[in-house]
């Protein structure tokens, strides 16, 4: 079984079909995927240079916009006998520039998160937590986060957090997979989301 599904036990067979199609990815297989995102929005003008600063690790990024074509790509592999890793690739396709914004998940049973290291290399941590709902979407909200430089972590306090909402769901009557995603500080707001839809593409 996939991280997601050792995660969510009973409740992986609540997700939509086509959901449990999705994460109940093969080791060494990838879905890939395009689409387009209706809307990606981020946060005020004076965070600009730490969202450009971010896109040195392929994570975060100042680029606001309608319409913008992305792919999605995610592979599970494993890291070792006991532990495997999905390696997820989002790609951006802006008319002047091209962003990206990956990350590395695997599980941690006992605390029944899982572990999101965000960028490449790692920048910055986040444990996710993961639950259906009843029309059979996932929602994924973060928790404990922190800063990564090399082997060394800085718990981030609260107040200085970005949190993380995540609903995907799919979209019988149009056959697409739907997306939302909202960033937030408590402080300053928002500091980016986005929403969109994409249809798998055969490999």
């Amino acid at each position: 079984m996939t991280i997601y599904q050792n995660l969510l036990g009973e409740d992986f067979k609540r997700l939509h079909p086509k959901l449990q199609i999705r994460y109940a990815l093969p080791k060494n297989k990838s879905f890939y995927a395009s689409g387009k995102m209706n809307s990606i929005q981020t946060g005020a003008r004076w965070l600009y240079p730490f969202l450009k600063l971010a896109t040195g690790w392929k994570f975060l990024f100042p680029e606001s916009g309608k319409d913008i074509p992305f792919t999605i790509k995610n592979t599970c592999r494993s890291l070792s006998s006991e532990l495997d890793e999905v390696y997820w690739e989002r790609t951006f396709f802006f008319d002047r520039v091209t962003r990206y914004f990956n990350a590395f998940m695997t599980i941690d049973s006992e605390r029944k998160v899982v572990k999101d290291y965000l960028g490449e290399p790692s920048l910055f941590y986040s444990d996710l937590y993961f639950d259906v709902t009843s029309e059979g979407h996932l929602v994924i909200r973060s928790g404990v986060q922190r800063l990564v430089f090399g082997k060394l972590e800085i718990y981030i306090p609260s107040f200085l957090r970005g949190v993380v909402k995540v609903e995907e769901g799919y979209d019988d009557a149009r056959e697409v997979f739907t997306i939302r995603v909202h960033i937030q500080n408590q402080i300053v707001g928002r500091l980016m989301s986005y929403e969109g839809e994409f249809k798998e593409i055969s490999t």
